[in-house]
């Protein structure tokens, strides 16, 4: 299928690694100009050399820096963006009843807060060219809260709701916003989570990895590149008439409909 993003241009949050790395090299493959973000330097040039085509960039910055973000928002009205994903490392684990105000703070201001203003920076553009796409990869923790991550669980449902209430007003203007929920998918963070849980009952990581891939249908995990290319399908005009959804990509682990 040709999804013919070219002379498109798509900025990806946490592109340097990960599922942010795959979709910026579906992005690419498609033909779109891709403009990566993430706080490394050299982790971003060195995912540039694995993107297709060319008139690729990066952009260092930390969306947790009120500095950064104001700085990439300029960025985004010069390029005039086409395509924003919206992709950032989920805040540390914990309940929910022993979070501090400074930890909902960090992680609203680095999720639902970056989002927003971003998002404010490409809207003119697109509203100009009748097109424009918001990607969110977020968790399926919006559809099932997972035990043990209070903070990541509400900011992530405040994301899939802001998400939904903006994709409603930008509609009429060719503009759509959905959000990516992903499973557990083969990447650094998901080999912590093996290692550290492995670590905490006292069983080998093989042990660990076979009890969760016994809870997903699918029977496997995730690889990243599955989610590059939804959010590629996602940002072509092929999928003009969906809007506003949130999608699981975990093999059928989340028990909800």
């Amino acid at each position: 299928m040709n999804l013919n993003l070219n002379s498109k241009y798509a900025l990806v949050c946490g592109g340097s690694k990960g599922i942010g790395a795959a979709i910026a090299e579906a992005l690419a493959a498609e033909g779109a100009k891709v403009i990566l973000v993430a706080r490394n330097e050299e982790e971003l040039q060195a995912q540039l050399s694995n993107l297709k085509g060319t008139g690729h960039t990066s952009v260092v910055a930390d969306l947790s820096r009120q500095g950064d973000v104001d700085r990439l928002a300029q960025h985004i009205r010069e390029k005039q963006v086409d395509i924003v994903v919206n992709n950032t490392g989920g805040p540390p684990p914990g309940p929910v009843s022993e979070a501090t105000w400074e930890d909902f703070e960090r992680a609203f201001s680095m999720h639902l807060h970056a989002s927003h203003q971003l998002m404010q920076a490409a809207l003119p553009a697109m509203k100009e060219k009748g097109f424009g796409r918001f990607i969110n990869v977020i968790s399926t923790s919006v559809k099932i809260p997972i035990t043990g991550l209070g903070v990541s669980n509400t900011t992530r449902g405040a994301m899939a709701s802001w998400a939904k209430t903006l994709s409603n007003e930008v509609a009429p203007h060719g503009i759509t916003v959905n959000n990516i929920l992903p499973g557990a998918v083969e990447t650094t963070r998901l080999e912590a989570i093996i290692s550290n849980t492995a670590e905490k009952k006292g069983i080998s990581e093989e042990q660990t990895a076979a009890a969760m891939r016994s809870g997903i249908p699918a029977g496997r995990f995730g690889q990243p590149d599955e989610l590059g290319a939804l959010a590629a399908f996602l940002a072509s005009d092929k999928a003009s008439y969906i809007t506003g959804v949130s999608i699981p990509v975990d093999g059928g682990r989340t028990g909800s409909l």
